[in-house]
């Protein structure tokens, strides 16, 4: 059908088309190659059971790669389930998957099987875990940091940590610029979120990312910036606070992240959008909930760093089908509930801060204990066999009293929403508990347009 004839309908449905399957051949080869290792590591096996029981987290969901040796028949399988040979790493003998979430391949010279788990700093890793006489390959602060932690019966056991590097290993030869790497995370975590004019926010911020990635480039850039979102979303978010502490207990950090949250009003869009392109990230798959719903939502990813994004903004159906990351949105009177969410509290970018980060989890075991930690989970918004997903209980912040009247003179909201939000807050930020299998990469837009009506302030 020529694109001319479609209906408006039709646009959507082909712009929203699901794009993600899961994966269970290649799933099945890694859980085969790291079901091994477990039984031949006693380390491995401790730190897997300390995982589960102490954090709610599996340790699938920590493996940055495996490295096999050269002659290793598994790897014989590797082009038989996806595995594509990975072009991105000169002199590296390598393969990544392009279909699914899984770890990256590589040969190596010597017998072992090499399991890399990903921590977010070595040396938090190595003192949780007690191993005093590990060696840190890498300088403080370098790109990529890595340690040998285990040698148990063919199986290494590695911990590496990485800012905007997708290298195998450390370059020994290569400066740190420390003072530029400090200086730079300070002005991230300290830039001035609130504004008369939020696009002056935007344009600092902005500002902040030039000077960051002339010094440091775009990949190192991303990875410091979203070190200081994960710190200011987490200083608002009580949830995030508990199981942060529960992974750094065991030095493991926030690796295990899947992904940040942003809620945009309809002006600030495209400024949205166009700072993360400045940092490198890359648009993936478009959302839109339907016409009752009211919202779509642009995925967007770092192809260094990892970090992903999904972008929520109030959209009519007429607007979906246009480029709306880039293409500027017209204000309008109506509010949806990510447009109430940001005329409450200000935009995620700046005032508000991430409206939630999203980890990867074992579903059942986490929400378990965090409920014995006192903190509720709510109904599954997603319940397959390979996604399952779940918010926290929202945290309830405050709503400033201006907030409130602008919106109340311009019928934005009534006079016993007012009340409500004067007395009781809002609904602000969430943990998201998040289980992922198969490989799967993609999210449900069902179930993510039913918890966004769930989380409006004004059902609240």
């Amino acid at each position: 059908m020529a694109v001319e004839s479609q209906t408006n309908d039709e646009r959507i449905s082909a712009l929203t088309a699901h794009t993600w399957n899961p994966q269970p051949a290649p799933a099945k080869w890694v859980q085969t190659v790291l079901d091994d290792a477990v039984q031949r590591s006693p380390f491995l096996a401790r730190l897997r059971r300390r995982m589960f029981d102490e954090t709610g987290t599996r340790l699938l969901d920590w493996i940055d790669r495996f490295a096999l040796p050269t002659g290793d028949k598994s790897l014989e399988e590797l082009s038989h389930v996806g595995y594509l040979p990975d072009t991105s790493l000169p002199n590296a003998r390598a393969w990544t998957h392009p279909l699914g979430l899984f770890p990256r391949v590589r040969t190596h010279v010597g017998k072992s099987r090499q399991v890399v788990i990903k921590v977010e700093a070595v040396a938090d890793f190595l003192a949780a875990q007690k191993l005093a006489g590990a060696a840190i390959q890498g300088a403080e602060f370098a790109s990529v940091r890595r340690a040998r932690v285990a040698t148990e019966n063919g199986i290494e056991v590695w911990a590496i940590e990485r800012h905007g590097s997708l290298a195998f290993e450390p370059d020994l030869n290569k400066p740190v610029p420390l003072a530029a790497i400090a200086m730079h995370l300070d002005a991230f975590r300290q830039r001035r979120r609130n504004f008369d004019i939020d696009a002056d926010g935007f344009a600092l911020a902005s500002q902040l990312a030039d000077a960051a990635i002339a010094d440091l480039g775009r990949d190192r850039t991303c990875d410091l910036f979203f070190t200081a979102e994960r710190d200011y979303w987490q200083s608002r978010n009580s949830a995030g606070r508990a199981q942060h502490a529960r992974q750094a207990a065991l030095g493991l950090g926030w690796a295990n992240h899947d992904h940040h949250t942003y809620r945009s009003s309809r002006e600030q869009f495209t400024r949205l959008i166009a700072f993360l392109e400045k940092l490198g990230f890359q648009l993936r798959e478009r959302f839109y909930a339907g016409r009752e719903a009211g919202w779509g939502a642009q995925v967007i990813e770092h192809p260094v760093t990892g970090v992903t994004i999904f972008a929520d903004v109030d959209l009519s159906p007429e607007e979906v089908s246009q480029d709306f990351s880039h293409e500027p949105l017209p204000p309008r009177d109506q509010l949806g509930t990510v447009g109430l969410w940001c005329e409450l509290h200000g935009e995620a970018f700046l005032q508000a801060g991430l409206h939630h980060l999203e980890c990867q989890f074992d579903f059942t075991a986490s929400r378990d204990q965090l409920a014995a930690a006192g903190i509720e989970t709510m109904p599954p918004f997603t319940d397959f066999p390979y996604l399952r997903q779940a918010f926290t209980r929202g945290e309830i912040w405050p709503v400033m009293p201006e907030r409130i009247e602008r919106l109340l003179a311009a019928k934005r909201i009534t006079f016993e929403q007012a009340q409500q939000f004067s007395n009781n807050g809002a609904i602000g930020s969430h943990l998201e508990i998040l289980q992922r299998d198969d490989g799967y990469k993609g999210f449900n837009q069902h179930g993510i347009s039913e918890i966004i009506s769930a989380t409006d302030p004004r059902r609240t």
